[in-house]
C-alpha cells in the first residue's frame, strides 16, 4: 500500500496563506509609514512653533514649518498660525492685533501642521480610507519681531 505524496498539500496551504501572509507584512509597513507621518508633522509644528515664540511673520513661521516636513511634501499652505490670548478657550486670532508690538508677550503662538495620509496598500486604503494626522503647538511669545532679522529668521 502507498503511502499519499504530502507535496500536494503542502503546496495548497502555502497558497491558501502566503496572501493572508503578504497582507499583514504590508499592513505592518503601512502602519509604520503612518507612525512616521504622525512624528514628522509633530516636529514641523514644533519648529514651527519655536519660530513664531522669536518671529511672528506667519510666512516665516509656515516656511520653518514646512522645511521640518520635506518627507512628507507639507507645503506652507498645510501649515495654520495664529496667535491666541492665553485663556482657556480664546478664540483662533484673538492676539493678530499684537504683532509688532510690546503686547505680544501675553500671548500663545499656536501652529498647526496637517497632512492627510493614504495608505500604500489598495485593500487598507480601502479598509481605512485617508486620514488627517495633525500636529499642534502651543508656545508663549518670547521675542517680538517681524520680519527677516529675526534671531531664527530663514
Amino acid at each position: 500500500m502507498r503511502r499519499p505524496n504530502p507535496r500536494g498539500q503542502t503546496l495548497v496551504e502555502f497558497a491558501l496563506i502566503l496572501p493572508l501572509f503578504i497582507l499583514i507584512l504590508v499592513g505592518i509597513f503601512d502602519g509604520g509609514r503612518l507612525v512616521f507621518a504622525y512624528h514628522t508633522v509633530n516636529n514641523a509644528a514644533r519648529e514651527g512653533g519655536r519660530e513664531a515664540t522669536v518671529n511672528q511673520t506667519i510666512a516665516d513661521i509656515q516656511a520653518r514649518a514646512a522645511q521640518h516636513a520635506v518627507a512628507l511634501e507639507i507645503a506652507a499652505a498645510d501649515v495654520d498660525v495664529d496667535f491666541r490670548l492665553p485663556a482657556a478657550g480664546s478664540a483662533p486670532g484673538s492676539c493678530d492685533f499684537a504683532i509688532g508690538t510690546q503686547q505680544i508677550y501675553g500671548c500663545l503662538a499656536v501652529v498647526q501642521v496637517r497632512y492627510q495620509y493614504v495608505a500604500a496598500t489598495p485593500i487598507i486604503g480601502a479598509l481605512i480610507g485617508p486620514m488627517w494626522v495633525t500636529g499642534e503647538v502651543r508656545f508663549p511669545v518670547e521675542f517680538n519681531c517681524v520680519g527677516a532679522g529675526c534671531p531664527l529668521g530663514s
